[in-house]
């Protein structure tokens, strides 16, 4: 049997789409992994960790307010914001709130709200917006109480080797050849930082985007609304399953929400799938394993999956739009 005769036209389009998707999760997560971890790399260089800590600590509820605020600022995918979750965990940031800023920022930011009103409207971009602040802030508190954070993978977050000679650290020997490093500028050290970072998360990074490029090649455009119609009564939960394992911006389902409405599926799954797949995906969770060990990993889909289920159906019987 011929390669051609297996491949058919509609699988060869797949693979297609699966290739160029791969090309694209590559280069742009790439690219803004390098640029968020050096950026955060300068942060932490030019800003004290004990102001972190007290802008974003734990014990009072401002801590909790200044991450999701944080995170409704920064215009993070799913994936994107692993770094600045390291360069929070580093700075020894509130656990409680570190995570309320890993829950809101890829729910929640200006790019979303500018894109939510004009396809939903006012009133469910309020409501979406109250939810998702309201739901990564409990979270957040909630994980904080019970000690989730001894759930994190703390060698991760240790600093590296800063002897001469250590590529990680940016360091290099004296000229003279002495055991004392040559100073290096914050520059130097913040993008010294970003690439050992890369290197470390690579691994899982191309695994990652692997499985998320299959997903979306091999997915059917019109599979949800099939499965997620008015006639399910499952049709929320169902949503947020085939949410969550989809890496696709929040940005991105906003130009297919006239058609799945078109085709009956309800506001309530629509918002299910919203909070489903920008709240996380697999590539996502592939590289927390990275960081975070299964317990915690766990109680992070929880909280997705409970937040889009509860969303989807109070917009589907309590919120009338």
């Amino acid at each position: 049997m011929s390669a051609d005769s297996f491949l058919t036209p509609d699988m060869q389009a797949m693979l297609a789409d699966s290739g160029l998707m791969f090309v694209q999760l590559f280069t742009e997560l790439t690219i803004l992994f390098l640029a968020i971890s050096f950026v955060v790399g300068l942060i932490n260089q030019k800003l004290p960790a004990e102001k972190i800590q007290r802008l974003l600590g734990a014990r009072s509820g401002r801590g909790y307010l200044t991450a999701a605020g944080l995170g409704a600022v920064t215009p993070f995918c799913s994936c994107s914001t692993i770094p600045m979750l390291v360069g929070l965990l580093k700075a020894r940031a509130g656990f409680g709130p570190t995570m309320t800023f890993l829950f809101t920022s890829p729910l929640l930011n200006p790019i979303v709200i500018a894109l939510f009103i004009p396809v939903l409207g006012l009133k469910i971009t309020l409501w979406y917006a109250g939810l998702a602040l309201t739901a990564s802030v409990l979270a957040g508190y909630l994980l904080q109480m019970f000690n989730f954070d001894r759930f994190i993978k703390t060698e991760m977050l240790e600093a590296r080797p800063s002897g001469c000679g250590s590529k990680s650290s940016g360091s290099s020997c004296s000229s003279d050849g002495g055991s004392e490093p040559a100073p290096v500028s914050v520059w130097q050290q913040a993008w010294a930082d970003s690439w050992s970072l890369f290197k470390s998360m690579f691994p899982y990074m191309l695994i990652a985007m692997l499985i998320g490029a299959f997903v979306h090649g091999f997915v059917p455009a019109d599979f949800f609304a099939e499965v997620a119609s008015a006639d399910n009564p499952a049709a929320v939960p169902v949503a947020a399953l085939i949410g969550i394992p989809l890496y696709m911006r929040v940005t991105a389902i906003m130009p297919l929400v006239g058609s799945f409405l078109a085709k009956g599926v309800s506001m309530g799954a629509i918002i299910a799938l919203v909070i489903g797949s920008g709240g996380a995906s697999l590539p996502e969770v592939i590289l927390l394993r990275r960081l975070f060990y299964w317990p915690l990993l766990a109680a992070f889909l929880t909280v997705i999956f409970s937040m889009a289920v509860i969303g989807g159906f109070a917009f589907d019987h309590i919120i009338v739009v």
